[in-house]
Parts: structure tokens; sequence; C-alpha cells
């Protein structure tokens, strides 16, 4: 089966593979520069940039402790980091396109859109939430493409209506996520194992529902990880798929080699789904930092860098006994003891770091 580019907006990617989305660090420049490079989308994660390069971009008042914690929304999503991330991406890739993603649940989310499509991103992409307003965030720029992540023809159906109805705007594509994905997920935890639920289940409706609103392109997301599953997906309607996991397993990809080390190792039952600040069950490896939030002797949680809304500045982080911000960023530091550590449920497959250039050709024409 040859694959055929994806268009999005009015961007065309090469190869209708889009890589994830994910923070903090994990896909930044050298990342998303790379996959764009080689003809699919690379994806700037927006979340916690203030984290760049040990937070060199922010001056000392703007950062808290021996561990130069970003103070407040402001500064863990830096525009000037952002800027230089883009520069960094562009400087690998070109002109070919790129895109952010940013999540709905994140403090400043209207912001941090101005400041990715200023920053150079053609494209947005935002879960986390159902982004209903996601046109009012980026009205000055009508180039950018708007990609939202649902998890049901419900969802888009609702989405589309009201974008329609308030911007007379249309989604440029969208991306149809399962419960098999790394990070947060678009179910709560019980549904996340229901066979209603999983990918090739949701993915059809979604197909269906899209094609009443237009030409809208789907992206199938969540434990796709080779060029079978492409197929399949493709087979089922859909446009493209995202891949996240499967990236992190790059040389290029910007994770600490302390992440990277931990998935290759990781074995199946290392893998599971836990409780996040943010509202929504989150899926990573099991490590240091879930041992000690069972013992209680896991890091003191006080809120500085005020990441996510629904996290209420630290009241959930405390009931579910971490902080995601400073969890993620000693991830990004390669910090194992207390690293919240991110993965998509095929994560134990990974075994071998390759080039980007490598994955790509594997992923459009078959392992070896």
């Amino acid at each position: 089966m040859s694959f055929k580019p994806l268009k999005i907006g009015k961007y065309t990617i090469e190869k209708p593979i889009v890589q994830g989305g994910m923070g903090v660090g994990i896909s930044w420049d050298r990342l998303a520069g790379n996959v764009s490079k080689e003809g699919g989308l690379g994806v700037i994660s927006a979340v916690g940039t203030g984290a760049y390069k040990n937070r060199m971009y922010l001056d000392d008042d703007q950062v808290a402790g021996k561990e130069h914690r970003p103070k407040d929304a402001i500064n863990f999503y830096s525009k000037k980091a952002l800027n230089k991330i883009f520069e960094n991406a562009r400087a690998i890739c070109g002109d070919k396109p790129l895109a952010a993603n940013i999540l709905y649940a994140q403090t400043d989310y209207d912001r941090v859109v101005r400041d990715a499509c200023e920053a150079g991103a053609n494209i947005i992409i935002t879960g986390a939430g159902l982004p209903l307003t996601m046109p009012d965030a980026a009205k000055d720029f009508p180039d950018v493409a708007l990609v939202p992540i649902v998890s049901t023809a419900k969802a888009l159906r609702i989405l589309c209506r009201r974008w329609e109805k308030t911007h007379a705007k249309l989604p440029d594509a969208v991306i149809v996520e399962g419960p098999l994905s790394g990070g947060h997920q678009g179910f709560k935890y019980e549904e996340c194992f229901l066979p209603e639920n999983q990918l090739e289940v949701i993915l059809p409706p979604v197909v269906e529902e899209a094609k009443k609103w237009g030409e809208i392109p789907v992206i199938a997301a969540g434990g796709i990880w080779d060029h079978d599953d492409i197929v399949r997906m493709l087979e089922l309607g859909a446009s493209g798929v995202q891949m996240g996991t499967r990236f992190i397993g790059t040389y290029e990809c910007d994770a600490s080699d302390v992440m990277k080390r931990m998935i290759i190792e990781a074995k199946e039952e290392d893998i599971k789904l836990f409780k996040s600040p943010v509202g929504y069950p989150a899926r990573g490896i099991k490590s240091e930092l879930h041992r000690r939030i069972e013992e209680g002797t896991a890091p003191k949680i006080a809120c500085i860098s005020n990441c996510v809304t629904p996290c209420n500045r630290g009241e959930e982080a405390k009931i579910v006994g971490y902080c995601i911000a400073d969890r993620l960023t000693d991830a990004y530091d390669g910090i194992a003891e207390t690293g919240l550590f991110f993965t998509g449920a095929n994560g134990y497959k990974l075994k071998e770091i390759i080039t980007v250039k490598e994955l790509m050709d594997k992923l459009v024409n078959g392992e070896e």
C-alpha cells in the first residue's frame, strides 16, 4: 500500500505521519525538526519551554528554588524559549511544515497559541480537553491550520457546531486518539479498558462524522507502532496517523538518555495508567517516583509554575501525590528517582535507538 500525502489546511505533509507532541522536552527542536525534514510532520510541544536548556532563557527573578523552577505560567510557558526552539527546528527542516502541540488544559492557553503562531508554527494541535475556543486563540493568524484532538464522533460533532456558529470555521484536520497513547487520555480510567473505546472502534464513526462537515482529514493516534498499524488505520478511513512513543527511540529525540533507557528497559507490566493533577488518567512507566508516592516520601508539592488550570494551583497535585510540572521537568533533566516518564502502551516494544530517517523509512516501507 502506497501512502498518500496528508493535506492539513494549506500545508501538504509528504508522508502521512504526524509525530506526537510530547512534553516536557521530549519533542522540541531536534526531534520535530528532523521529522519534518524527513517528510513527516514534526510537532513541537509547547509544554514547559521554561525548562529549556536548564532555564537559560529565564532571569534569576523568574525562577525559584535550587532546581530553578520557572515561576508562574508566564515563565513555565516561556515565549523566548519557544521562539528559540522553533528557530533551531527551522534550521533543520527549512520551510517544511512544523506544528505546535498546546494543551487546552494548560494555563495561558490563548497566549501560548499566539506565541507559537508568532514563532512560526504552521499548524496548532490541541487536546487535553475539547478546544471549543481554539479558533479565537488563533484568530489573528488565518494561515495557521487548526487540528483538535477528540476521542469520539460526538465530541467532533459538538466542536464543529460550535466552531461553525462562533467563527464560521471548521477544523483543518482532526486527530482521534484511542486509549493506548502515552500521557493524558481522553477517557476516564475505567473507560480506557472498554472494547468500544479502542481506536479501531472509535475511528470509523469519527471518519463518518468528519465527512458530514466536508473534507476534514482524520488522523488516527494511540498505540500505533509500525507500518502494518499505519496501513490498518488508513484502511479504516484515516488520512494519516500520529505516533509519539516510537519517536522516543531516536537519537534526535530531545528526551534525556535516562528516559530513553528507562523505556527500553521497561516490561509490558511496568506501563500503567496513573492519576494526574490534570484530571485525566495518564500512562507512563511505574517508576521510583510512584514507589515514593506510595511510601509518602515523594518530593514536597508546592505550586511554583501554575502549569495547568485543572490542578487549581496545586490542590489536585496534593491529592494525587505529585506536581506534574516538576516531575516531568525532572524526567527532562534525567533524574530517574523523581522523574515522571510518560510512554504509550506499546513502549515496552522499544528495544533500540535509531535515527529519525531510519524510523521513517521503516514506517513507510515496513520493517526489515
